[in-house]
């Protein structure tokens, strides 16, 4: 098996995805969009993993690679096969697909709950998970409306669209189920998310938010663990 990656900054990268496909004997293929590296064509991958990143899924003449990107999402999902986005991904999925993105009124960062929808509860990508369960969330824009025939997934006060659902095998996740140890210092780096934490928590935000996830872990270890098995037994 082997699985196409679209990345749109180095330090958001399939994280405990990476070990849980290596120990699968699955392969893949990174593509970094934003240094310019071009999408192969789409034949021989099994399926189609598309994660974070610090631009906004309207910013096209910033980041004009977005057309091409965006385009290849609906060729993908003309083939049937398997879509996971997480975060930009899941923007990226509804996007592409004719749904409606914009800026929430107050960023969401941190770890906060998420709960599943009856149509989540009976998702192949939820199942064996908690209905609710912590969350990483560094986000400032958010699905606002769904592409046609898509399901929400799961859901929470802040962020209506947490997970969504188009056809039967392609998933978004806006919060962040991939990550390490290494994550939150990592993106800590990254402007964008650390102003973007910060106008939330102040100045302290950068440790107290690597402190909460260092306590929820395990969790979230164990979350991605179930997710990506989830997600791999969609893939035939």
């Amino acid at each position: 098996m082997k699985v196409l990656v679209f990345q749109h900054v180095a330090a958001e990268h399939p994280g405990s995805f990476r070990d849980l496909m290596r120990a699968d004997g699955v392969t893949w293929d990174a593509v970094e969009l934003d240094e310019g590296e071009k999408i192969p064509p789409l034949e021989g991958y099994d399926a189609l993993m598309v994660f974070g990143g610090p631009m906004d899924v309207w910013q096209e003449e910033e980041h004009p690679w977005l057309v091409a990107e965006k385009q290849a999402i609906r060729d993908w999902m003309a083939t049937g096969r398997p879509y996971l986005g997480v975060c930009l991904g899941h923007q990226l999925l509804a996007d592409a697909l004719g749904g409606k993105v914009g800026l929430m009124a107050k960023p969401e960062v941190g770890v906060t709950d998420v709960s599943l929808t009856s149509d989540g509860a009976a998702s192949p990508l939820f199942q064996g998970l908690d209905g609710t369960f912590p969350t990483l969330q560094w986000h400032g824009a958010a699905v606002l409306e769904l592409p046609e025939g898509a399901k929400i997934l799961a859901e929470n006060a802040h962020c209506p669209i947490q997970a969504l659902q188009v056809g039967e095998r392609a998933f978004g996740i806006q919060y962040h189920v991939e990550l390490t140890e290494a994550t939150v210092p990592e993106w800590g780096e990254i402007i964008e998310y650390r102003c973007a934490l910060e106008a939330i928590t102040g100045p302290e935000g950068q440790k107290l938010l690597e402190a909460a996830t260092r306590e929820k872990m395990p969790v979230f270890r164990e979350a991605a663990g179930k997710l990506y098995r989830n997600f791999r037994s969609t893939w035939g």
